[in-house]
């Protein structure tokens, strides 16, 4: 599976946004990172697994991943995640 295009929309040291782009049954795969994470799904439908708990999330839904929680997902319909992690993640840059 291909992995979803990331395109980084503005940063700063303490924050940084990211569009990433998914086609149906790209995955991000299962990781963690120190940052604190807040996704808002733009478009299209994911199965998310955030510590072990899986839900499917859509259109419109927001939601906070803990600072070194293991976290990914299967997108289950085309569509558009835009991700918030403070402090930057420089490993984007």
């Amino acid at each position: 599976m291909p992995d979803p295009v990331r395109t980084v929309l503005a940063h700063a040291p303490e924050l940084m946004v990211v569009r990433f782009a998914f086609a149906a049954g790209d995955r991000g795969a299962l990781h963690s990172h120190p940052h604190v994470q807040s996704t808002y799904v733009q478009s299209g439908r994911y199965r998310f697994t955030i510590d072990g708990q899986p839900s499917e999330v859509g259109p419109g839904d927001a939601f906070i991943i803990p600072s070194g929680a293991e976290h990914g997902c299967l997108c289950l319909e085309a569509g558009v995640l835009i991700d918030s992690f403070t402090p930057r993640r420089d490993d984007f840059l």
